[in-house]
C-alpha cells in the first residue's frame, strides 16, 4: 500500500455503522428466528396502511406465517394454514366455532396490500381480513383476495421469540 493510500485512509471518514434490520423490513431470502426455529423468508404480504405485513416462512417442507405489525410495539401473530372453506365475504360471521373452540370477531378491515415471492395469493390488489380471538388466547385469521379464501388458526407470540438472523 503506497504511502498516500495510507494517508488518505487517516483523513477518510469510517463507515457508517450498519443498522440491524426490523422484522417489518424483512423479504424473501432472509433468515429469522421464532420460538428458538429458524426460517427462511419465501414471502411477503405487505400492508402500508396498517404498517403490517405477513412473511411466509419456510422450515424444510413446513410453512408457516407470521404477522408482524407496528402499533406501540412491534406485535407478533404465528399462523398455521387450516382447511376451510367460506363462499361469500358479505357472509363471514361475528363468531365461528372450529374444532370445538369458539371465536369471536376482534378486528375486521381491508387495504391494498404488495406481495413479494412465494404467498397463498400471487398479486397484489384488494385484500378484506376478518381476524379472531378465543377466549383462551386461539387466533383465527380469514383472507379475501381476488375471489379466494384463506383460513389460518394460530398463538400470539411475545417479541422475545423473534429476532433476524441475516438479513440481505
Amino acid at each position: 500500500m503506497s504511502v498516500w493510500k495510507r494517508i488518505g485512509n487517516l483523513f477518510a471518514k469510517p463507515a457508517p455503522p450498519m443498522t440491524e434490520k426490523s422484522m417489518l423490513a424483512l423479504a424473501p431470502g432472509d433468515i429469522c428466528e421464532v420460538s428458538l426455529v429458524s426460517y427462511e423468508v419465501t414471502g411477503r404480504v405487505g400492508n402500508r396502511g396498517r404498517n403490517a405485513v405477513v412473511l411466509t416462512l419456510q422450515d424444510g417442507s413446513r410453512i408457516s406465517y407470521l404477522l408482524v405489525e407496528e402499533r406501540e410495539t412491534l406485535q407478533y401473530q404465528w399462523y398455521q394454514p387450516i382447511d376451510g372453506r367460506l363462499d361469500d365475504p358479505t357472509e363471514v360471521p361475528s363468531q365461528m366455532e372450529l374444532d370445538g373452540t369458539e371465536y369471536f370477531l376482534d378486528e375486521e378491515y381491508g387495504g391494498y396490500v404488495s406481495v413479494v415471492g412465494k404467498t397463498p395469493f400471487l398479486q397484489g390488489g384488494e385484500q378484506h381480513v376478518w381476524q379472531y380471538q378465543s377466549d383462551d388466547g386461539k387466533l383465527l385469521r380469514i383472507e379475501w383476495q381476488n375471489g379466494r379464501f384463506m383460513l389460518y388458526e394460530g398463538v400470539k407470540v411475545i417479541s422475545a421469540d423473534v429476532k433476524v438472523i441475516r438479513a440481505n
